[in-house]
């Protein structure tokens, strides 16, 4: 009894601070309990004499000494369901006024019932638990599925090609499929259709193309790498120049700016050599003669294969693939290998450009600083080394030419150029103008123009990055070790600086080509002139042209 007491007690103490909605009183609304303190302290005081709130707090007393969980809300719940009916009304029922119709969507008491803490059972309910994001897939070991409308798309296509008694292709009618499907250049047709036709059947279906594009996920991959897959051999991570053979191969078969070459078959290879040459010198940056997929997604090999396949003169195709550009290589290489033996020597090298290099730097060439030759016979230079050395020769702005020389002049391999390395190259160009009568400019002179040019981050030690941070770099090697390009740089000549302004995007060995090209077109035919007749020349003794 005391404890009931008790209870009533701190209750009514309490009873300011009880919310008005825990009462759940359906005849009385919330406002008008909290606007009305007293009217609160009775209508409480009468829910504590009821019988069934004595039979509750007994319970609840037991639950708390025995150490079961408690679950205030239920009990709450059902106490109010049963007593609530037998709290007296305030209001007279003639004079109470008309509820508002309930319902589920339109009643705010009803809403805000339910978003009430007796409802949920717990304030801690009233926090919304969070959605459970869904992350789409980002990699996939086989590539990017195709959508399933592109799929459609692709299969129509694919459907209306096969269409055919065979249900498949030979490998002249498998271009189509290349061009329209693949949106590949058509030149890789052959690699495409040997890379599906492993068992060499001579015949493609459409199911085990349908297998290799659509299904192996070919058709999501970006051109490059597209293109990377085709012509790597199985179990490779990278290209080799074997890889190239069969596409220079049907490009010379079929595209109709090289159509005259097709009844000298040696020099449709010395082309497909060069191209490969070219290729792998400008994209293959660490010159390990692998060509990795970042590498070829980073290098412009895909568009100019692009612009090949489009385009019916191929010298238009700067880029790897002009015809004048190979004939200019070619016949720079014939005319220094004056034993057509294939090879070059140092006597042989020393006579490029009209004796334009420095045998100092000759002797670095061929000490294999810059790049290990491929001849494999000692002391003399192969084709490829020299496509390699007359590209970096000729066009001494572009990184892979860059990288060539800075190779030659670091004598001790430290990654810096220092002042001393630098005189050891130019006091040959010294004594050569001194020998030519030219005006001499000494070392200490050249020494401040070339890092006025350079601007280095640490003054007197220039790096590679600052070489390749500088438009003018090329210049610096001119000074070093090539006398002629040096008093060209000196002179400055007008008309030069004029034709790079008209035409920005050729590069230095662009212009060069072209030069050289009309040179030897012309030598040849003064030569043609005085023999009287353009007669066929021996491939074995002579060059070609």
């Amino acid at each position: 009894m005391a404890l009931s007491i008790k209870m009533d007690i701190d209750a009514v103490e309490d009873v300011t601070c009880l919310d008005p909605e825990l009462l759940q009183l359906p005849d009385v609304s919330p406002f008008a309990l909290k606007a009305s303190p007293q009217l609160v302290e009775d209508l409480f005081s009468q829910w504590l004499s009821l019988p069934g709130t004595g039979h509750l707090v007994k319970s609840l007393i037991d639950d708390a000494k025995s150490g079961t969980i408690v679950n205030a809300s239920t009990n709450f719940s059902t106490l109010n369901a049963v007593g609530s009916h037998s709290l007296p009304s305030m209001f007279p029922s003639s004079n109470a006024p008309p509820l508002s119709p309930r319902s589920s969507s339109g009643s705010p008491r009803t809403s805000r019932q339910k978003s009430s803490p007796s409802a949920l059972g717990s304030p801690l309910k009233l926090v919304s638990e969070p959605m459970q994001e869904i992350i789409p897939q980002l990699y996939f070991q086989n590539g990017c599925p195709p959508t399933k409308e592109l799929k459609e798309q692709c299969l129509s296509q694919i459907n209306r090609l096969f269409n055919n008694p065979l249900n498949g292709l030979q490998i002249d009618e498998f271009k189509a499929v290349t061009k329209e499907v693949c949106k590949l250049p058509s030149f890789l047709s052959s690699a495409l259709f040997r890379k599906i036709d492993v068992d060499w059947t001579g015949i493609v279906t459409r199911d085990a193309f349908v297998k290799y594009w659509v299904d192996g996920n070919m058709l999501t991959m970006d051109i490059a790498t597209q293109i990377f897959e085709i012509l790597k051999r199985p179990g490779c991570k990278y290209l080799t120049q074997v890889d190239f053979k069969p596409v220079l191969r049907e490009l010379l078969a079929t595209h109709p700016g090289l159509e005259f070459l097709r009844n000298t078959p040696e020099f449709q290879d010395r082309y497909a050599e060069t191209v490969i040459y070219r290729i792998f010198y400008h994209i293959n940056r660490s010159g390990n003669g692998r060509l990795t997929l970042r590498e070829l997604k980073r290098g412009s090999l895909v568009a100019a294969m692009q612009h090949a396949d489009e385009e019916e003169d191929i010298n238009k195709v700067l880029r790897y693939f002009s015809y004048e550009h190979f004939y200019v290589i070619y016949c720079k290489f014939w005319e220094l290998d004056t034993d057509h033996d294939f090879f070059i020597d140092r006597e042989n090298l020393i006579r490029y450009g009209n004796h334009a290099l420095t045998y100092r730097i000759v002797d670095r060439i061929f000490s294999q600083a810059p790049r290990i030759f491929t001849s494999e016979v000692e002391g003399k230079m192969g084709y490829e080394d020299f496509v390699y050395f007359m590209l970096s020769e000729e066009d001494k702005s572009s990184q892979p030419s860059l990288e060539y020389w800075f190779k030659c002049i670091d004598l001790d391999g430290n990654g810096v150029l220092t002042p001393n390395e630098m005189q050891f190259f130019y006091e040959e160009q010294l004594h050569r103008m001194e020998c030519m009568a030219q005006e001499p400019v000494l070392f200490e002179d050249i020494l401040c123009q070339i890092i006025d040019m350079i601007a280095p981050e640490r003054e007197y030690c220039i790096t590679l990055q600052d070489l390749k941070r500088c438009k003018l770099s090329g210049n610096v090697f001119n000074i070093l070790f090539n006398l002629n390009k040096f008093v060209a740089f000196e002179s400055r000549d007008p008309f030069l600086i004029r034709q790079e302004r008209e035409e920005p995007t050729l590069t230095e060995w662009d212009r060069f080509a072209h030069r050289e090209y009309i040179r030897l077109s012309m030598e040849e035919d003064v030569e043609d002139a005085s023999n009287g007749s353009a007669e066929v020349w021996d491939e074995s003794l002579e060059a070609p042209f």
